[in-house]
């Protein structure tokens, strides 16, 4: 019997992604879940801000792949709660109930977004430091994510994903933005997908957060624990490529950030 894998946000950018991937595995069904219709088969519409019949869908689920959200940077503290926090607080009421082996948690690079102007190893176990409520909304999802792994023996791997594009076929360059840190983030397809498959397919792993990129030469984002716990090896990279305007967008970044107020680093980030 072919393992259900349940995709949240299967008609979105990533999750369609997925979906269209599981489909050609042999021994995996993909089952998809999402606010909007698609035409994709077995796909049904849920709200994961509210309880509802959707759950019924994680009957018999091996694994649950949780993409659904509202993924703008910008999203308001509102719809953070409704859609990022609320959603996957019932996306693990429901995976529990269901005796769901694992939920993998698409969390983001945002946890991390106020190390953008330092130099630390970007590795899981640093203290998180979001900059905007969508940041904040994911490592809601990841501290949930250990809760219910500790207390209602849930397996799940939070992974923080990088900057796949919708633009530029997702190939990298300086079209980017956000300069040598929004480079360095860069995840091809073929690494997204592979780094899904491995959380999915991974084996004796209570709670994991993890990085999530492709192997970029020179980035801080440490991916060792990704490769040692869920085999996860990329085949691709790419070397930053920083013109001078990028440099001085950075230095001038630096500097205001260090003495704006907090409440406007967000909109200082995304420049």
């Amino acid at each position: 019997m072919n393992r259900r894998v349940v995709i949240t946000g299967a008609s979105g950018h990533l999750g369609g992604k997925l979906y269209d991937e599981i489909k050609t595995q042999t021994d995996w069904h993909p089952v998809g879940l999402d606010i909007r219709e698609t035409d994709r088969p077995d796909c049904h519409v849920a709200d994961f801000s509210k309880k509802g019949d959707w759950t019924r869908h994680l009957a018999d689920a091996d694994t649950v792949v949780h993409l659904a959200a509202d993924r703008s940077p910008d999203a308001s503290w509102g719809s953070s709660v409704a859609n990022n926090m609320n959603a996957t607080l019932n996306l693990y009421h429901a995976a529990s109930e269901n005796n769901v082996r694992r939920v993998v948690f698409a969390s983001s690079n945002w946890v991390q977004g106020g190390y953008r102007f330092s130099s630390e190893r970007l590795v899981p176990s640093l203290d998180p430091k979001p900059v905007n409520a969508y940041g904040v909304s994911k490592l809601f999802g990841e501290r949930m994510g250990e809760f219910f792994a500790s207390e209602h023996g849930l397996s799940v791997i939070c992974l923080r994903i990088g900057w796949t594009q919708w633009t530029h076929d997702n190939l990298p360059g300086t079209h980017m933005a956000m300069g040598r840190w929004g480079q360095e983030m860069w995840l091809s397809d073929r690494d997204y997908l592979q780094g899904m498959k491995c959380a999915i397919d991974a084996r004796d792993v209570p709670y994991a957060v993890l990085n999530l990129m492709s192997d970029n030469p020179g980035m801080r984002w440490d991916l060792e624990p990704t490769r040692d716990l869920i085999g996860y090896n990329p085949e691709d990279g790419w070397a930053p490529d920083v013109t001078v305007r990028m440099k001085l967008q950075s230095l001038i970044l630096k500097t205001v950030t260090k003495t704006i107020p907090e409440r406007f680093k967000t909109i200082a980030s995304d420049w």
